[in-house]
């Protein structure tokens, strides 16, 4: 009877069968994968997440794993394949060789994703290449039967390169099939502001993410409601808390001074507009809630997320004065162009 071949042991036929792509050190544009963007892959918390993502919508599936050890590979932990996925793109583009076989410098990731290049940076790069290995995902996206299952982890295996005197050299890690084709496929990549890298909340970041892949330049914007986006985000926090922490985002976004080409317009419960001593509109939840996305900086990128809350005057007219009592966890929201 034959038995199964180790992990090691495929790893390694694995490594003698590809290519070896080193990645080339610049200021390349940041690019991120379309299915990663729109759907639940990672875990949102700064703490630990064991519990699985079990996601199902029409005929969509995914399912996330993690081991207690390490925990579920996370949202930050996906800047490493941002970073990926942007060599991968930069060497196609250029005509050079792709290869899910990657070696790199930790230096070299750590200040793509604008993290610091210190001692305890590489450490915590370490951790997030062990979340990367040791999740598992299975998902009937890009399946030709939505039954099928394909399972696999966001890193193959991953390992520490040295010379013989033990000096690091660097790294090299093996990516799964499954986004290296999403990757090459041109349909499935958006480029993505640099600044992204400078959200510090798992919230935000997705945020940005799914705005960015769903709102696109549509004239009119892309409308969905708290709900939707709370099944779609895969965190643990209930509705009330998920809605109040999205509407937190939006009021910091226009708060923040910096936030010059944002665009807000706000009324209160009784129709009034009141603006902000910096020249902002205020803007409290009424009776429906919008995120806009602002102008785009050049074709399809995205400078940062700010809101925009209406008022339905017709509502108000119609002498619906219990107004200010009603939660408002369902509003919709809705990215503009």
């Amino acid at each position: 009877m034959r038995t199964a071949p180790s992990h090691s042991s495929r790893s390694s036929v694995e490594r003698t069968q590809l290519e070896l792509f080193r990645s080339v050190p610049g200021d390349l544009a940041p690019r991120d994968a379309q299915d990663l963007m729109a759907w639940p892959f990672f875990s949102l918390a700064k703490t630990r997440r064991v519990t699985p993502i079990d996601f199902r919508m029409g005929g969509t599936w995914i399912s996330v794993e993690a081991v207690p050890e390490h925990g579920m590979a996370t949202i930050w932990d996906a800047d490493v394949l941002i970073w990926a996925a942007s060599q991968l793109i930069e060497a196609r583009d250029a005509g050079r060789l792709t290869s899910r076989l990657m070696v790199t410098t930790p230096h070299e990731i750590l200040a793509f994703t604008r993290r610091g290049t210190g001692k305890a940076s590489y450490e915590r790069l370490k951790a997030a290449l062990d979340r990367l290995q040791s999740t598992t995902v299975a998902t009937s996206i890009r399946q030709q039967h939505q039954r099928r299952r394909h399972r696999f982890s966001w890193i193959n295996e991953w390992r520490e390169l040295a010379d013989g005197k033990g000096r690091a050299l660097g790294i090299e890690l093996i990516l799964p099939d499954w986004f290296y084709a999403g990757v090459l496929d041109r349909a499935l990549v958006l480029t993505i502001d640099r600044s992204y890298f400078d959200l510090t909340g798992g919230l935000e970041r997705w945020l940005y993410r799914i705005v960015r892949k769903h709102g696109g330049r549509q004239e009119g914007g892309w409308s969905f409601d708290v709900p939707h986006l709370h099944v779609k985000s895969g965190v643990l926090s209930p509705l009330r808390r998920f809605a109040f922490e999205l509407r937190a985002i939006v009021a910091r976004h226009i708060a923040e001074p910096e936030q010059r080409t944002a665009r807000a317009r706000g009324q209160g419960y009784r129709g009034q507009h009141r603006r902000d001593g910096d020249g902002y509109p205020g803007w409290r939840a009424d009776e429906q809630s919008h995120i806009v996305a602002n102008a785009p900086i050049g074709p399809g990128r995205w400078n940062s997320l700010s809101a925009r809350g209406e008022c339905d005057q017709q509502r108000k007219r119609s002498g619906a004065g219990d107004n200010e009592h009603r939660q408002h966890d369902a509003a919709p929201l809705v990215a503009c162009a």
